[in-house]
């Protein structure tokens, strides 16, 4: 059987919350106002400093499926699409990337699974020349977001979509990898034989020592078109297809069987 490598995406990857980043761009095509930008820049600092734990991460779904209710996705695609290397490019870890060439050299699939929305982590994980990824994914109707989710990318819902993933492609669990920097996310790591903590809050830091996990902590965000590694735009080139196909099929499969 084949192993793959689970991400996360937020501080593990990024250095940043990507849902939160985009509050700017986001606020510039008028989709929010000036509040919700000082909300979302003061979640991004507690973000930052402690991470979310579960309540603070309910009360951002919450709030997240109330703001973007009534949008239109072709506007949030087009704006994620142009503010990408801006609000993106410049916050992901090096650490990280290397780390996802190395399991892609070794013959693993690359997986990323994050609470942010598709529309925002599959551009990204084009970008990072990823197999695949998987976002939270919101009700659509018409065109806009009804403000309903259709499957959340969290906690135990993380867990589910790595063993529907395992069970399409093959995936061996007890010989692959999960990376992550909350607590929240054990069901992810508790899945997988090799479970790594990245950046790890303080709870997960606890657990981690405790069952005697490995911990790694990046710290070097920086620029992808600045590293000109030539390895990375390989990858980019043959994993954007497989990064946006995810994962409609996925979903539908998913929404289909209930």
């Amino acid at each position: 059987m084949n192993s793959a490598a689970f991400f996360d995406l937020d501080k593990t990857i990024l250095a940043k919350s990507s849902s939160l980043a985009f509050a700017k761009p986001l606020y510039d095509g008028g989709l929010i106002g000036r509040s919700a930008v000082l909300k979302s820049a003061y979640a991004q600092f507690v973000f930052l400093t402690s991470g979310a734990d579960h309540d603070q991460m309910e009360q951002m779904r919450a709030y997240m499926q109330a703001l973007c209710a009534g949008w239109s996705v072709e506007q949030v695609q087009q704006i994620v699409a142009d503010t990408l290397d801006k609000v993106v490019d410049p916050i992901i870890y090096t650490e990280a990337t290397e780390l996802i060439a190395e399991h892609q050299a070794a013959g693993r699939d690359v997986i990323v699974i994050s609470s942010s929305g598709t529309e925002i982590v599959e551009p990204i994980c084009e970008r990072l020349g990823v197999d695949r990824a998987v976002g939270t994914q919101m009700t659509v109707a018409d065109g806009h977001y009804t403000g309903e989710i259709l499957f959340y990318a969290y906690g135990e819902g993380k867990a589910e979509a790595m063993r529907a993933l395992s069970a399409e492609y093959g995936y061996d669990l007890a010989q692959s990898y999960a990376y992550t920097d909350s607590a929240t996310d054990l069901p992810m790591l508790e899945l997988v034989g090799n479970p790594v903590a990245v950046n790890p809050d303080a709870p997960l830091r606890a657990i981690a020592e405790e069952r005697g996990w490995p911990i790694r902590d990046f710290a070097t965000p920086q620029a992808m078109r600045d590293r000109r590694n030539a390895e990375r735009t390989k990858y980019a080139a043959g994993g954007a297809a497989a990064a946006v196909a995810l994962g409609v099929a996925w979903y539908a499969r998913r929404h289909l069987s209930r």
